[in-house]
């Protein structure tokens, strides 16, 4: 299997309801670096997973609608703890959509999974993976 990696990054605020959830049940800041990875079993005809010019694009135009933003805030997101593993979720769906759309070049079409990490810390990450 081959794969593709991007990494950007994008800032929130958010806060979480629960008990589970002690002090970050109170508005709270978070930056995310956020890798995304493409996976294939053959590489296109150009000897590529995706092209990383736009996979890189993509990716940072996702963040741009989520990023200076009070996820509380937000209606796709009521009543919604937004967790790490929730937003890793969020993104892969996008980036997914993005690809089926050949918003990543027709090539793209042939990506059989995405991993979508977000890095929360240096001692703390969470990740979504599945098929495109």
């Amino acid at each position: 299997m081959y794969s593709l990696n991007v990494r950007d990054h994008f800032m929130i605020a958010h806060s979480f309801q629960g008990e589970a959830f002690g002090p970050a049940q109170r508005l709270h800041g978070a930056t995310y670096v956020v890798d995304a990875t493409f996976r294939r079993a053959e590489l296109d005809a150009d000897g590529l997973v995706v092209d990383i010019g736009r996979a890189g694009n993509t990716l940072k135009a996702l963040l741009e609608e989520l990023s200076y933003r009070n996820l509380d805030d937000e209606p796709a997101f009521a009543d919604q703890n937004t967790t790490t593993e929730f937003l890793a979720k969020v993104i892969f769906d996008r980036l997914s959509e993005a690809t089926r759309s050949g918003a990543l070049g027709d090539a793209a079409r042939g990506v059989h999974t995405i991993c979508v990490t977000l890095h929360e810390s240096h001692v703390a990450w969470g990740s979504y993976e599945g098929e495109v």
